[in-house]
């Protein structure tokens, strides 16, 4: 074999190995931020059954509880807030104010012990409950996707990649507001 041949041969071979390390470790991004993707979509789903829900607990609450017509357009207006967020940030400060909203009228169901004993309503709460631990799962499922896309693009070698193709941005994690953060930090201190 003459000596261009060999060098020819092994920059070649240098060349596949380095697109398919570049080929590898775009796939890699591709993959995980379609995760990251699918998550988002499994919250939106479930944001939108409990939003679907809720109706139907407020209209149980108000045949017992007339009178309590502002907790009623809060659950309104938060449900409107999850249902219109465009964006990680928005939908988690609606969803917070959702969380507020039906605690409210829960707050006021618990007033009310004819209320409480109502089969419909009993379903209702089993329903949102079951709601709720998806929502957080999925909260979960979509924070890890994040935390793994957030990493790959700041570490080396898909850093390098993500900034010669540059369409894999960093994404928000879907977090407690920081009202719900003061309150889990500052929990009150029990003693016997």
């Amino acid at each position: 074999m003459s000596p261009v041949l060999i060098v020819v041969l092994v920059i070649v071979g240098i060349l596949l190995i380095v697109g398919g390390i570049i080929a590898s470790t775009y796939n890699s991004l591709v993959k995980t931020n379609e995760r990251v993707e699918e998550a988002w979509s499994d919250i939106t789903v479930q944001l939108k059954y409990r939003a679907d829900l809720i109706p139907n607990v407020v209209e149980t609450v108000k045949g017992y509880a007339k009178h309590e017509k502002e907790t009623f357009e809060m659950v309104t207006q938060a449900r409107s807030a999850v249902m219109g967020a465009k964006t990680v940030k928005a939908a988690a400060e609606a969803e917070n104010e959702m969380q507020q909203a039906l605690g409210k009228i829960f707050a006021i169901a618990e007033a009310y012990p004819e209320l409480k004993a109502n089969e419909n309503f009993k379903k209702l709460q089993d329903q949102l409950q079951d709601v709720e631990d998806k929502i957080q799962a999925a909260r979960r499922f979509y924070n890890s996707g994040v935390k793994e896309l957030n990493a790959k693009i700041k570490t080396f070698p898909t850093n390098l990649i993500n900034n010669m193709v540059g369409h894999f941005k960093k994404r928000d994690y879907f977090e407690v507001a920081d009202a719900e953060k003061a309150k889990i930090e500052n929990a009150p201190e029990v003693k016997f």
